[in-house]
């Protein structure tokens, strides 16, 4: 595995500019000025030291800088942003540190490329909600910041605990955006469970992706795994929720960040969905990044989950060119423990045309453990998705349905 050094060194002048410039963005965010602005002399990022996925690490605090400043609407006060207000950060009058450099990120591509999803999903028709059923904006803040999420309440919710699904949107992508594509409120409103769409703030990543890749955001109670930990926690104090029956699921950058949130949260999330993803500390800096989506990570960091498996399902196409299909393996073997597991593998065809083989690892009772869908000529996108959404594949068997049908197979309480 070429050192970062060496990574950098070989790639072209343009890549490493991206490289550099959003190690500035994550040095700022961290108040660490001194360090951006070497590295925009010329100085190299120093490369984070190692670690087991999801471990807690020590050090300073990220500072709450994602809120929005005092203005005729919002008032003379700062502000946690609501889901609108995290893309206006840019604009809102907020210093530029690096003036008319700092105005061209966009179009130096920073965070375009690194899951693909770049393209902008448009506008879509609102979210239907059933008579009974709602789904409401409401805010998150912790330590590390803010983040605006959604919910969806279906209309069975009775004051009795229910399961609860918390979804991670891929680049680019809303919470209503995900919602639409994966139908998984539709499913929410026939099987009665909660679910929650967090939304990443175009303040902390231009692409609106999770910062998977970043070491400060695939550790326990730091950066954005304690936001995500804060929401879910935060549902689960205003609405009842089923001990145990708590899960957490997302697309490429989300897939990713669901990874870190099952190694990092084991005691939080009964079991994870990854659909075209990455597993836990697949990447530490934007290069390793980029390689990890190209090829894989030679070696995948072990993740600190006491010895216990933590259930995963996966989905990912063979034909996937923006994450290689090899990380799904990757995703699978980071979750196994040493637990012995029997294995089944089967073909099939979904009613869209879509070919794919299942491999199912079950415990001695029969239950999946963990479970591996490899779509046979599908790319970057949701299986058995709506093209209400972006970045769906409607000719695939139905992701949402399978990831909550082996959810809720776990027993309640477990």
């Amino acid at each position: 595995m070429p050192s970062f050094d060496r990574l950098t060194l070989e790639l072209p002048m343009n890549a490493r500019l991206k490289i550099d410039m959003l190690e500035v963005t994550r040095l700022t965010r961290d108040g660490r000025l001194d360090e951006a602005l070497a590295i925009l002399r010329g100085a190299a990022p120093r490369a984070p030291s190692s670690s087991s996925c999801g471990d807690v690490q020590t050090g300073p605090k990220r500072p709450a800088i994602d809120m929005v400043p005092p203005s005729p609407s919002t008032g003379p006060s700062w502000t946690f942003p609501r889901l609108g207000d995290a893309d206006r950060l840019a604009s809102s009058g907020r210093p530029d540190l690096f003036g008319d450099l700092g105005k061209s990120w966009p179009q130096l591509g920073l965070g375009n490329g690194l899951e693909g999803l770049t393209r902008r999903s448009g506008d879509h028709a609102p979210i239907a909600v059933p008579d009974g059923a709602r789904f409401g904006e409401h805010v998150h803040a912790g330590p590390a910041g803010a983040r605006a999420y959604k919910l969806y309440v279906p209309s069975g919710y009775k004051e009795e605990p229910l399961p609860l699904v918390v979804m991670l949107h891929g680049c680019t992508q809303s919470p209503d955006d995900f919602a639409a594509g994966t139908r998984m409120n539709d499913l929410a409103e026939q099987e009665t469970f909660l679910v929650a769409y967090p939304a990443q703030a175009q303040s902390a990543n231009v692409s609106k992706c999770w910062n998977w890749f970043n070491p400060a955001d695939q550790q326990r109670d730091e950066g954005e795994p304690s936001l995500l930990a804060g929401i879910t926690r935060q549902v689960m104090r205003d609405f009842r929720v089923e001990p145990g029956r708590v899960f957490i699921a997302g697309l490429s950058a989300g897939g990713a960040a669901a990874a870190i949130m099952g190694a990092a949260y084991p005691d939080l999330y009964a079991a994870i969905g990854v659909h075209s993803g990455l597993a836990c500390g697949a990447a530490s800096d934007v290069a390793s990044a980029f390689a990890a989506m190209r090829q894989g990570r030679s070696e995948v960091p072990r993740s600190d989950t006491a010895g216990r498996t933590v259930p995963t399902i996966v989905f990912h196409g063979d034909r996937d060119t923006t994450v290689n299909p090899i990380n799904s393996d990757q995703v699978m073997a980071q979750a196994k423990s040493a637990t012995k597991l029997r294995t089944a593998v089967t073909t099939g065809e979904a009613s869209g045309g879509l070919r794919y083989t299942r491999t199912v690892q079950m415990d001695e009772n029969g239950r999946s453990i963990l479970e591996q869908w490899v779509l046979h000529g599908a790319g970057h996108a949701w299986s058995g998705g709506s093209t209400a959404g972006s970045y769906t594949e409607p000719r695939g068997p139905d992701a949402s349905r399978e990831m909550m049908r082996f959810f809720l197979q776990c027993p309640p309480g477990a």
